[in-house]
């Protein structure tokens, strides 16, 4: 990025990628994490990073066990305050991913500090507190650097019952797989960066990313819930498929009821969508089976990386209704089931 960059007001054109869009393409981060010599577990240690797991695991007594998690990333919006506040969200869910009640957060700060203002960073920080205020915890210190590029988000630490536990990894044969949230926010980011998208989209975006995943509190709870994970950087398929390894499982997904962001499908099938689903497609794509009818867009809203996405659920089908109810009443209208894991591997469109 240039460092002689001059702020207009987009806070989208300071940086090279936004959202959980920036993530490293999960083919190479595997082949970074395979290098690394710390492999042992230590038997307090209840999820670490042999998963892929939303956030680490440690056990301190029979009845509680800390989580921890990070996401940073660059804006995806060009408001700061929004930016700020969908930064915290997709922090914050990680947490709630694992079944746990966050505690607290720390605040992850990088900015340009000659080129933008000190009101405009202030604004960012401002959305992040709003976003901790409404999940009731604080923001308790943090850290900050001089960066060529605007970075934010948080480490946030939660508390959860091991009993409550729930792994991105315990699926079971026959349980149905529910989506909280509709897919296609990377598409809506992409539209916006290049003035595409509508006003009625972004505030359906600006919704949707400042959704927080409290559900996952009360789900974790359930016994037939198996499984919790949420759809970020690497797209449902992609976080599908980890459910779908850790388990030993196929994962089975019918596209007429995968929820979807109409405006994204309008943009993605005039040819909208971001470099990391493609990324994410040469990652993972030979895993999975496409319908011999499915096109090219809908391989984009499959792979397309969700910033601040909605829980991916496996539970057994007796308490499917449950589920959605749940996750209905907490205002997450579009929660449908999708699909189900059966024997086999990868995943399969139907």
């Amino acid at each position: 990025m240039n460092t002689n960059a001059t702020y207009n007001g987009r806070l989208t054109l300071l940086s090279h990628g936004g959202g959980c869009g920036c993530k490293i393409a999960p083919g190479i981060l595997s082949d970074i994490l395979k290098s690394s010599p710390f492999k042992t577990m230590a038997s307090a240690l209840l999820a670490g990073s042999e998963n892929n797991e939303d956030a680490a695991v440690y056990q301190i007594n029979e009845k509680q066990a800390i989580v921890a998690t990070t996401d940073f990333f660059m804006p995806i919006v060009d408001d700061p305050f929004d930016f700020g506040r969908i930064a915290a969200t997709n922090a914050i869910s990680d947490i709630y991913a694992m079944g746990a009640q966050p505690l607290f957060a720390l605040a992850l700060l990088g900015m340009p500090i000659q080129v933008l203002p000190l009101e405009t960073i202030q604004k960012i920080t401002s959305g992040g507190e709003s976003v901790c205020q409404s999940a009731g915890i604080p923001i308790a210190g943090g850290h900050s650097i001089d960066s060529v590029e605007p970075i934010y988000g948080l480490v946030v630490i939660g508390i959860v019952d091991p009993a409550h536990l729930k792994r991105n990894s315990g699926a079971k044969e026959g349980d149905s797989i529910i989506l909280s949230k509709p897919l296609g926010v990377g598409i809506l980011s992409a539209g916006l960066k290049k003035e595409q998208l509508s006003p009625a989209g972004y505030q359906q975006m600006i919704a949707l990313t400042t959704q927080l995943n409290t559900p996952g509190v009360e789900l974790a709870k359930m016994n037939d819930v198996h499984a919790l994970t949420d759809v970020t950087g690497f797209g449902l398929a992609g976080h599908l498929l980890e459910m779908a390894r850790g388990a030993s499982l196929k994962a089975e997904l019918q596209w007429d009821r995968i929820p979807l962001i109409p405006e994204a499908i309008e943009l993605v099938k005039a040819g909208i969508y971001t470099g990391a689903s493609t990324r994410n497609w040469e990652a993972y794509g030979q895993e999975v089976t496409l319908a011999g009818h499915a096109q090219a867009w809908q391989q984009n809203l499959l792979t397309d990386p969700q910033t601040s996405g909605g829980l991916l659920i496996s539970c057994d089908p007796k308490v499917e209704q449950e589920v959605i109810q749940i996750l209905r009443k907490s205002g997450f209208d579009s929660a449908q089931t999708i699909g189900r894991f059966t024997a086999g591997q990868g995943l399969s469109l139907i």
